[in-house]
């Protein structure tokens, strides 16, 4: 990383450009960040009534405008004084933005533990009683589907590690992912529905494997390998058992097809594949990869999307693969980042329609973890993603407290718009 040079100004100095550190705590001042470029005449008014005698700042990474005219001392007095009577009821709005942050994330999580066990006792019951595992799967997708078809849009949301069990992450997060890819795929409402059953059934037929094979393993024998393969026809007769519709069932039966003919277990083609099939297929090789059955090979959602793209391009439907790189976004939830002002950041939610600037948490030491803000960079105009990173290539530091997720957890979260640093709304 290029080393950032600092200086001390002292606060009289200050001009509209010029890109500060804070060297004190959160609670201190009532901006977001503890490091920002200066944008506008009350964010600089802000910082002198602050009471310091100097500040630290990045010559390089400033921009002033030397035709700026500054306002006249009386106006920034009055300004001033402006801002410290607003302090109070900024600080009041950072904790309102905080409680609301930690409500939602709460709230997904609720939501993801229920649907997780909602998906354990259908797995349990399914053989026993197949008609009330198929009842329970409709109505936790009916409740799916009101938050990804509800008028508010909604936005890909990354857990902890702690949500879900690992046997119903998969699954879950593969039926998250399908709902809002149909959905951008312009399915109805019924295509909708079976989409989404047949998303979280999909990998049902791994009950009837032993433990060792439910997890696939590059270290499988030809005859393991084979063992593992069947959990589809195990998931198909199930899922007859069950009465689900030819829709549904077909999707199963194909969630490992490829459009070259490479998948199995038919080796069929993309003129064959039905149309929710290939969206399983893609997101679950996808989750696949970002979540093996041993972690010590998952790969970051960036290079899933990545390799997909240019190594497994053959075998999905392209329309489905472009679709679903537009939607997660170039950095979906789960990738840590280097921002373009040198800082580390870890992308904790991308919405499906705008996925370009995702909300991310940003590493700031100045600033709790547990009280840092979500920051939509969609709302940061000069603040954006220089590059993806390996979790290991973070510093100690950053690594600490971003804390990238070994498994990733995703989850519905309705959109959400934090004004962008020292701005209210």
């Amino acid at each position: 990383m290029t080393d950032i040079h600092t200086q001390f100004i002292d606060i009289s100095q200050l001009r509209i450009g010029m890109f500060i550190y804070l060297d004190m705590g959160w609670m201190d001042h009532p901006f977001p960040v503890n490091s920002f470029e200066i944008r506008t005449q009350t964010q600089l008014a802000t910082i002198r009534a602050l009471g310091l005698e100097r500040v630290r700042y990045a010559p390089e990474k400033s921009s002033p405008d030397p035709d700026l005219v500054q306002a006249a001392p009386a106006a920034v007095i009055t300004a001033a004084v402006t801002a410290e009577s607003s302090k109070a009821s900024e600080a009041r709005l950072r904790r309102e933005m905080l409680a609301l942050q930690h409500s939602s994330l709460l709230a997904c999580e609720r939501q993801f533990g229920q649907a997780s066990q909602t998906f354990k006792h259908v797995a349990e019951i399914a053989h026993a009683q197949p008609q009330l595992a198929r009842e329970l799967t409709e109505t936790l997708i009916q409740g799916f589907l009101g938050s990804v078809l509800g008028e508010e849009e909604a936005a890909i949301r990354l857990l902890s590690e702690k949500a879900g069990e690992k046997t119903s992450l998969h699954s879950i997060n593969v039926t998250v992912i399908s709902l809002l890819l149909g959905k951008a795929l312009g399915l109805s409402k019924p295509e909708m529905l079976e989409l989404g059953i047949g998303a979280l059934l999909h990998d049902l037929g791994k009950m009837a494997l032993p433990d060792r094979l439910r997890w696939q393993d590059e270290q499988f024998s030809m005859a393991e390998r084979q063992l593992y393969q069947e959990h589809v026809l195990h998931g198909v007769n199930l899922a007859r058992k069950m009465g689900l519709s030819g829709d549904a069932t077909l999707l199963i039966a194909q969630h490992h097809e490829c459009t070259d003919g490479s998948g199995y277990p038919s080796h069929i083609k993309v003129d064959k594949i039905s149309p929710l099939g290939r969206i399983v297929s893609l997101v679950n090789r996808y989750d696949n990869l970002c979540n093996p059955g041993n972690p010590a090979i998952a790969i970051t959602p960036h290079e899933a999307l990545s390799q997909i793209f240019t190594q497994n391009k053959a075998q999905f439907h392209v329309p489905s693969m472009t679709a679903f790189i537009h939607m997660m976004g170039i950095y979906p939830p789960g990738s840590v980042v280097q921002l373009t002002d040198e800082r580390y950041a870890l992308v904790v939610s991308v919405n499906s329609s705008r996925p370009i600037k995702p909300r991310v948490v940003i590493h700031d030491p100045a600033i709790p973890r547990d009280d840092a803000l979500v920051i939509n960079l969609e709302l940061e105009q000069q603040l954006g993603i220089r590059r993806s990173l390996k979790p290991l290539q973070l510093p100690k530091a950053a690594y600490d407290y971003l804390s990238p997720r070994k498994r990733l957890c995703y989850f519905f979260e309705r959109g959400m718009e934090l004004p962008p640093a020292g701005e209210t709304p």
